[in-house]
C-alpha cells in the first residue's frame, strides 16, 4: 500500500505519483498534505529547496478541485518562468489519471493571447509569475472573485526579486476567506510581513532549522587571488570528471564570459541568463535536465526554476552579498535525500562574507587546496579506464571491421597499444598541466607581506554608517557596484555612526571616485571622502563628539542632582 494513500491522497493521484517513483512522502509532504486535505486554515511551510514542496501543496490542491466548475479555483505564484513551467508540468504529471482537470502556466516572454484563450475556455488551476498574473488581472481575463486557494511558492525569493507590489496587487483582489499557503526556504522580515498582512491563524510547519543549509551538503572553500579564479574553476571541473553541476555568477555579463571561455576550451557547458529568449532558455534547461549538458553557468534568477535531483556540485564563482542567497544556491544539490558539494571560490577580501554565511546558515566551510596538475591527470586517467572497462561491446556491429583493425595494429605489443590508446584522449590534460604551477590556496607569508604594504592599498571614507543601518556587507556591496566587479581587493573596513572608512586596491581608486557618484544607499546619495591612511589615528566625526559631550554633561548634571538630595 502506498504511503501517500495512508496520509489521505486519492487513488488516481497515487497512481500518477507511483509512476514517477514516489513511494514514501518526504517530511514536508507528510506534515503538509494531511493538514491541507482536512483543514481550510492558512499554512506557512518552511523547508529547504528540493524537499518536495511542489507535491506538498500540489496534491491537496488537485484533490480538492471541483472539476465540474470551469473557473479558476487556485492560483500558484512563483518567482521565475522556469519554476512556473516546472510546477505546471509536475501538477500535470501528478494528475495524469484525474480526468478533466485543466492547469495553465502564465508567464512573460510568451504570447499573452494564447494564455487568454486558454483562460476563456476554462481553467481550474493557474500557475503564474507575479508580473504576468497581474497583467491578466488588469485585462479582466483572470478573475479572482471565486479563487479560494492561493499558494506563494518560494515566497522569500519573490520578495527579494522585488515582486512585493505585484503580490500586494494580486492578494488584495482575492476573497477574504481564501486559504493561503506560503512555502519558503527562509523566513525573512519581508516574508513575516506578508504573512502577517494576508494570513490569519496560520499553522506553521518547519522541517529543518530555519535559514540553515541542508545537512547532507559539504561546503568547500578554495581561497585564491582574484586573477586565479577562472583557473581554479577549470581545475575543480577537471578534478571532478563526473561533475554535473551549476556555476553561479553575479551578473549576466560574467555568466556569458565564463560560458564562452568554457565552451571555447572544450568543456561541455552552456549559460542561462536573462538575455536569452524563452525558447533558448528552454533548450538549455532541457539539455541540462537530460544530462547532455554537464555544466550550467547561471545567474541566481535564471537557475531558480531548475528542479533536478542529481546535481553533484554547486560552485559559487561569485559569492552573493546576502548569506540567504548562498543557502538557496547550495540547495540546488543534495536533493531528494542525496548528498552534494557546495563550493565557494573566494579571496581574502571576502572573509567577512564567509563568516556571515557560516553564522546565518549554521554551516562550516572546509578549506581545500586547488587540485594540482598531477591530481587532475590521475583522476581523468582513472575515469577513462573505468569508461573502457564498463563499455558495452556490440560484437555484431564491429565484427566487419575487426580483421582490418587487427592487421593494422599487429605490429604493436600489448603495453604499447595501451599507452597509445590512453594517450589519444589523455594528451590534452598531460600537455596542459605538464608545467602548470600550483595555485596558492592558503595565505602565504609572501601574500601577507603584500597585504601589509601600504603602497598597494588606498583608503577612503563615505557618508554612510551605522546610523543608516549599514553593515560591512552593505559597504562591500557599494564598493562592488561602483567598481562593477566583486573581484577587487578590499582591505580594512571601519564602520562608524555617521561614516565608514575602507581600503581598496589603489589601482582602482580613480574608477571608484568617478563611479560612486552614481550609487545610492537606501535613498541616500553617497559622498566619497579624500584618500586616507587607515593606520593613522583619526578624530571622530563632529556629530559623534557633540553627542559624547552631551552624554558626559548630562551625567555630570545627574550626579549633582543626586548629591543635592542628601544635603
Amino acid at each position: 500500500m502506498s504511503k501517500f494513500k495512508e496520509i489521505g491522497v486519492a487513488k488516481d493521484l497515487c497512481k500518477g505519483i507511483n509512476e514517477m517513483g514516489f513511494i514514501n512522502p518526504t517530511e514536508v509532504q507528510e506534515q503538509s498534505i494531511p493538514f491541507l486535505l482536512l483543514e481550510n486554515r492558512d499554512l506557512i511551510s518552511l523547508a529547504q529547496t528540493g524537499t518536495g514542496k511542489t507535491a506538498a501543496f500540489g496534491l491537496p490542491v488537485i484533490q480538492k478541485t471541483e472539476l465540474k466548475n470551469k473557473y479558476v479555483q487556485t492560483i500558484i505564484l512563483c518567482p521565475t518562468r522556469e519554476l512556473c513551467i516546472q510546477i505546471c508540468k509536475d501538477l500535470e504529471t501528478y494528475s495524469k489519471y484525474v480526468s478533466g482537470i485543466k492547469i495553465l502556466a502564465v508567464y512573460g516572454g510568451t504570447n499573452i493571447d494564447t494564455q487568454i484563450k486558454s483562460l476563456n475556455k476554462g481553467v481550474h488551476i493557474v500557475v503564474g509569475t507575479p508580473g504576468r498574473t497581474k497583467d491578466l488581472i488588469k485585462r479582466k481575463v483572470l478573475k479572482l472573485e471565486l479563487v479560494d486557494k492561493v499558494v506563494l511558492d518560494e515566497a522569500d525569493e519573490m520578495l527579494s526579486m522585488g515582486f512585493k507590489d505585484d503580490l500586494d496587487f494580486i492578494l488584495e483582489r482575492t476573497r477574504a476567506d481564501r486559504q493561503t499557503m506560503l512555502f519558503s526556504a527562509t523566513i525573512s522580515k519581508e516574508v513575516k510581513s506578508i504573512s502577517k498582512r494576508y494570513m490569519s491563524d496560520a499553522k506553521e510547519i518547519s522541517v529543518s532549522k530555519i535559514n540553515s543549509g541542508a545537512k547532507n551538503i559539504e561546503h568547500h572553500i578554495y581561497n585564491v587571488s582574484s586573477r586565479n579564479k577562472y583557473e581554479a574553476l577549470k581545475r575543480i571541473a577537471d578534478f571532478n570528471p563526473n561533475i554535473y553541476g551549476i556555476v553561479f555568477c553575479r551578473t549576466k555579463r560574467h555568466t556569458k564570459d565564463i560560458a564562452n571561455k568554457f565552451i571555447a576550451e572544450g568543456y561541455n557547458a552552456d549559460a542561462i541568463h536573462g538575455d536569452l529568449s524563452q525558447n533558448q532558455r528552454d533548450e538549455v534547461m532541457q539539455r541540462f535536465r537530460n544530462k547532455s549538458l554537464q555544466i550550467l553557468i547561471a545567474t541566481d534568477v535564471a537557475a531558480r526554476g531548475l528542479d533536478v535531483d542529481d546535481i553533484t556540485h554547486v560552485i559559487n564563482y561569485s559569492l552573493p552579498d546576502d548569506p540567504e542567497v548562498y543557502i538557496h544556491r547550495s540547495g540546488r544539490t543534495a536533493r531528494a535525500g542525496k548528498s552534494g558539494i557546495s563550493i565557494a571560490i573566494s579571496n581574502e577580501s571576502e572573509r567577512r562574507k564567509i563568516k556571515s554565511i557560516e553564522k546565518k546558515g549554521g554551516i562550516k566551510f572546509v578549506n581545500k587546496d586547488v587540485p594540482t596538475g598531477v591530481e587532475i591527470c590521475s583522476n581523468q586517467l582513472y575515469k577513462m579506464i573505468d569508461k573502457i572497462e564498463n563499455v558495452e561491446v556490440d560484437e555484431k556491429q564491429i565484427k566487419p571491421f575487426l580483421k582490418d583493425i587487427y592487421q593494422k595494429l599487429e605490429w604493436l605489443d600489448r603495453d604499447e597499444l595501451i599507452k597509445r590508446f590512453v594517450s589519444v584522449e589523455f594528451n590534452r590534460f598531460l600537455n596542459y598541466y605538464k608545467e602548470a604551477n600550483k595555485l596558492q590556496s592558503k595565505r602565504s607569508k609572501k601574500s601577507e607581506k603584500k597585504r601589509g604594504n601600504k603602497k598597494s592599498m588606498t583608503g577612503f571614507s563615505i557618508n554612510i554608517g551605522r546610523k543608516h543601518r549599514a553593515t560591512p556587507i552593505d559597504i562591500i556591496s557599494i564598493i562592488n557596484r561602483a567598481l562593477k566587479s566583486n573581484d577587487i581587493e578590499i582591505g580594512k573596513i571601519e564602520l562608524n555612526r555617521y561614516q565608514t572608512f575602507f581600503e581598496i586596491d589603489k589601482d582602482f581608486a580613480d574608477q571608484l571616485t568617478s563611479n560612486i557618484k552614481k550609487i545610492d544607499f537606501r535613498g541616500n546619495d553617497i559622498v566619497l571622502g579624500t584618500s586616507i591612511d587607515l593606520n593613522e589615528e583619526r578624530p571622530r566625526p563632529r556629530k559623534e563628539r557633540r553627542k559624547t559631550r552631551k552624554k558626559t554633561s548630562s551625567r555630570k548634571k545627574s550626579k549633582k542632582k543626586k548629591k543635592s538630595r542628601f544635603r
